[in-house]
């Protein structure tokens, strides 16, 4: 990916993330690895590296959204060609893994600065979404399938607002 220099985030201009070479990782990040870390903490993480880089000026919903497209494609080549993958990735060397992991980071961190940048708390959209889907898809009518929450027809408790903001996102702004 970049001739060797090992990466644990994002590169190149306007990038989310940089890169961090061997050796620089420093004490903060270092001890984050070694927790749990917030989204919040990868939201101000983030902000603060590209300010101090200003690559601000190149960091708007559109641009981010297309950056994160891109990294999903990028994420979607690993598995490409593999078949259907069991999980724990049995047979996969280290290597791989290593790079599913770059992978999964760099959209990780494009979804956090595009979140933030369209002024939208991740966290609580992700907590919100799940609350719906749980409305969506009651565990005694749903569990053990696959089929999309219209299969279950009226009886659960989305409301006419959860069913707008999840069905019809396409036609907001006029698009």
């Amino acid at each position: 990916m970049n001739g060797g220099v090992n990466e644990v985030s994002m590169e190149g201009k306007g990038g989310v993330g940089g890169a961090v070479r061997d050796g620089e990782m420093g004490a903060a990040t270092e001890a984050a690895s070694a927790a749990a870390v917030s989204l919040e903490a990868l939201r101000k993480r983030m902000a603060d590296f590209a300010r101090e880089r200003d690559w601000e000026q190149f960091h708007s919903p559109r641009n981010l959204l297309l950056a994160l497209v891109g990294e999903v494609g990028e994420l979607s080549e690993i598995f490409q060609w593999k078949g259907e993958v069991p999980k724990g990735l049995p047979g996969w060397d280290e290597a791989e893994k290593e790079h599913l992991g770059e992978e999964l980071a760099d959209v990780l961190l494009y979804l956090v600065r595009l979140s933030d940048m369209c002024g939208v708390d991740l966290g609580k959209a992700a907590l919100r979404k799940m609350e719906i889907n749980a409305r969506k898809y009651p565990v005694g009518q749903c569990k053990g399938s696959s089929k999309k929450h219209t299969h279950y027809g009226s009886t659960n408790s989305v409301s006419a607002n959860d069913n707008v903001n999840t069905m019809n996102k396409e036609h907001n702004n006029g698009v």
